[in-house]
């Protein structure tokens, strides 16, 4: 039995124990034997998606009739952790920013005709969804945001930038923040608009080279005179701001289920070596140093899984997490760091070698902290709720 598998949580209904055993054999089959590949190329595959998709993945979360499964938080958790446990943060990303960050904005606010149009195709991994936030001169704080969408005639002209953007070369779906009302002051004035792929006036930038992630796509996309009909505009104009917050809170439980995947795929993989490792006459796993160590990382390791799963049932049971998920987002993405660096420390030079995996995932590891909400405007949502 792996570490991995030790003490499932009773909160777990048979449902969410199938899921968890699905996701891992696709991880398994579709993901471990060609990760690599995408790594050097920057690329993942579209069939990647509709394998997900075909199983029901990508739209656990989403109303049944547009071809979701109607699931609740728990599954969203159990499908980021062993995304996560898959070592590839870039693959996780990509499909987690599509099903649960992306998508689930026109799950939760769009119409009926706005969900066959843009959900079911989605669900099924036809289409790749992104969310269209960040700026150049606007991350965590999104009431900054420049972008502008304007009034003409029965729709709307958008102009403006974004940056970061996960999915953002190779996606169909764009999500875009846009401030509609430039009086308006601060979160008031945003809307969430649809883009799709190829309309006129959208154009996608540079791709990216990143430190880390590097299967997923990242660019920055410009928006020059795009013309889009009243039918592209998500729930009510001027609420955009409040919408966007309502999805990071998923967002950041997501993440901080990623990060216990990790963790524990990082412990694994270097208990596994130090056990053959010999210095100074013995493995290293017989030195007390060694053990001790990866003990600790293993108990804030299950500190941090537990504190996801009490969230997301207390988003089951709808009580507001915002405090809970932003300790989980700050300190677990905080502590991932630890522990994989700790893991690569107890590799020695082997775990500073590009094709070790724990090195792979150090590098992945970074950027949790920054995106999605960095670490320093997490611990200010929870010290405005203490």
């Amino acid at each position: 039995m792996s570490l991995f598998e030790l003490n499932e949580p009773s909160i777990l209904s048979d449902e969410h124990r199938l899921i968890r055993d699905q996701v891992r054999r696709l991880v398994d089959e579709r993901i471990l034997p060609y990760a690599d590949e995408w790594e050097v190329s920057g690329t993942i595959p579209r069939q990647l998606f509709r394998d997900f998709g075909a199983l029901g993945f990508l739209g656990m979360r989403h109303p049944v009739e547009y071809g979701g499964g109607g699931l609740g938080a728990m599954a969203s958790v159990i499908f980021g952790e062993e995304l996560g446990r898959s070592g590839y943060g870039g693959v996780a990303s990509a499909l987690t920013v599509h099903s649960d960050m992306s998508i689930a904005h026109i799950a939760h606010r769009g119409n009926h005709e706005q969900k066959q149009r843009w959900l079911i195709p989605a669900c099924t991994g036809e289409k790749v969804g992104a969310v269209c936030v960040t700026e150049p001169n606007a991350g965590s704080d999104v009431a900054s945001l420049k972008t502008r969408a304007e009034r003409r005639g029965a729709g709307w002209v958008i102009n403006g930038s974004k940056t970061f953007i996960t999915n953002g070369v190779y996606g169909d779906i764009y999500v875009v923040a846009a401030r509609t009302d430039p009086e308006a002051k601060g979160s008031r004035g945003i809307s969430l608009f649809v883009v799709e792929k190829d309309t006129p006036g959208f154009r996608v930038g540079r791709k990216f080279e990143k430190h880390g992630w590097r299967a997923s796509d990242t660019a920055e996309l410009f928006f020059d005179d795009v013309q889009v009909g009243s039918d592209a505009l998500l729930g009510e104009a001027g609420k955009g701001f409040y919408y966007i917050m309502s999805t990071f809170q998923n967002e950041r439980l997501v993440a901080g289920a990623m990060a216990t995947g990790q963790m524990l795929k990082a412990i694994e993989y270097t208990i596994d070596y130090v056990r053959d490792r010999q210095a100074f006459g013995k493995s290293l796993w017989e030195q007390p140093v060694v053990r001790n160590k990866l003990a600790l990382m293993a108990s804030k390791t299950f500190a941090l899984r537990a504190m996801v799963y009490q969230a997301a049932q207390m988003v089951e049971e709808g009580k507001d997490v915002v405090r809970e998920v932003s300790m989980i987002k700050a300190w677990g993405c905080e502590t991932l760091q630890e522990v994989v660096h700790g893991c690569l420390q107890l590799n020695g030079g082997n775990g500073y070698i590009i094709g070790n995996p724990v090195e792979r995932m150090a590098r992945d590891a970074r950027v949790l902290t920054i995106g999605g909400g960095a670490t320093e405007v997490m611990l200010e949502e929870v010290a405005k709720r203490m």
